[in-house]
């Protein structure tokens, strides 16, 4: 997910700013919380593609937390290393007829955990000679070139050679991987820490979409750029996917949330995304399915930019909000980082979730076999 190319660049940020849900700036609304799920420290993805790793590290900082495992600072860069290698391989394999940009999806941390496990922040941070601020453009770029390089080699049959040159280059930008470290006074590996630091299970965790060319109650391939690894979703009719996220946020369950937020009414300095009212707009008089089904093939909902909704709250006219942690810094807004969506954005707007298979009502997950 590439947020930062339709982002201006003062979203790098550097500092700390303490979340205040009583922010006395002008032109900001005023918010209530009415439910909150603890969660780490709003980071900063700054020059990087990289939302759906932070938006998603910080989900399963939450899942550890509300199993009793503790609030771990979880490296988001690690799993951005290991998934840069697996999507090479893809993109080879289809010969360059796949997607290979700094953007990805939430079940991309899953996978990569499934294999490679998960490292501390501070035993992998991504920043390597010295570097302050994540800067993944030079990077990018040469391994852009090297595997458009490659396919455009006639050279048959071809050898692995070119996929330790692609290691090594992760390895020269972002550092090499721990094989063991120690934590707590206690050595581990990557798995090892997974399973017994985190008691993380990636199969406890699904991703839910609303779209009407997919069959309701079934899994299909979600049709975005981004889903390079082709995963499947569950499909689910719009009203359904809303008590999703309302059963879960109020039962201690956060959620991962991909979306549009190319909307003007999406201001993250203001702390606030909404949109117009429904019935000027005709939508519901028309149907909500039916635009979000339009939006979504006509390019004005498009999959933008992964973030972690940990509360819901209500404005001073009792209009509900999802709060909504970012990852543009602590610094980029007068909420500390966080922003507010109101039900209607979000509705309209949502391109999928990830939540605990527990956080689905019983009648909802029974319709899914789950």
């Amino acid at each position: 997910m590439i947020t930062l190319k339709k982002q201006p660049l003062f979203y790098l940020v550097i500092g700390v700013f303490l979340f205040s849900l009583n922010t006395n700036a002008q032109n900001h609304q005023q918010f209530t919380i009415v439910k909150k799920i603890p969660s780490s420290s709003v980071k900063s993805q700054d020059r990087t593609g990289t939302c759906w790793s932070y938006a998603t590290i910080s989900f399963i900082e939450s899942e550890t937390h509300r199993k009793g495992q503790g609030l771990h600072d979880l490296s988001e860069m690690y799993i951005v290393r290991n998934a840069y290698t697996t999507k090479a391989k893809k993109y080879v394999r289809f010969n360059g007829n796949n997607n290979f940009t700094e953007g990805g999806q939430a079940h991309d941390v899953l996978n990569e955990i499934r294999i490679h496990g998960i490292v501390p922040q501070h035993i992998y941070s991504g920043l390597n000679d010295g570097a302050k601020l994540h800067n993944h453009s030079e990077m990018y770029a040469v391994l852009n070139g090297m595997l458009m390089g490659l396919l455009k080699s006639k050279s048959r049959p071809r050898s692995n050679k070119w996929q330790t040159s692609v290691n090594s280059v992760l390895d020269n930008y972002l550092g090499v991987m721990p094989k063991e470290f120690k934590y707590n006074g206690n050595s581990y590996t990557p798995q090892s820490f997974t399973r017994n630091v985190l008691a993380f299970n990636p199969d406890d965790y699904v991703e839910l979409t609303s779209y009407s060319c997919y069959p309701y109650y079934k899994q299909s391939v979600l049709e975005i750029q981004d889903n390079w690894s082709h995963d499947l979703y569950y499909n689910l009719p719009v009203d359904d996917l809303m008590a999703v996220m309302d059963y879960a946020i109020n039962r201690g369950y956060s959620i991962a949330w991909d979306g549009d937020v190319s909307e003007k009414d999406f201001n993250h300095k203001a702390g606030t995304a909404e949109l117009s009212n429904p019935e000027k707009d005709g939508i519901i008089q028309n149907g909500l399915e039916k635009w979000r089904q339009q939006s979504f093939d006509n390019l004005s909902t498009t999959d933008d930019h992964l973030m972690h909704i940990t509360g819901i709250a209500k404005n001073k006219n009792g209009t509900n909000f999802y709060l909504t942690k970012n990852s543009w810094g602590e610094n980029s807004n007068d909420y500390g980082g966080y922003l507010y969506m109101s039900k209607w954005y979000v509705q309209l707007k949502t391109v999928a979730i990830m939540v605990h298979k527990d956080a689905i009502p019983k009648v909802i997950r029974k319709r899914l076999g789950l």
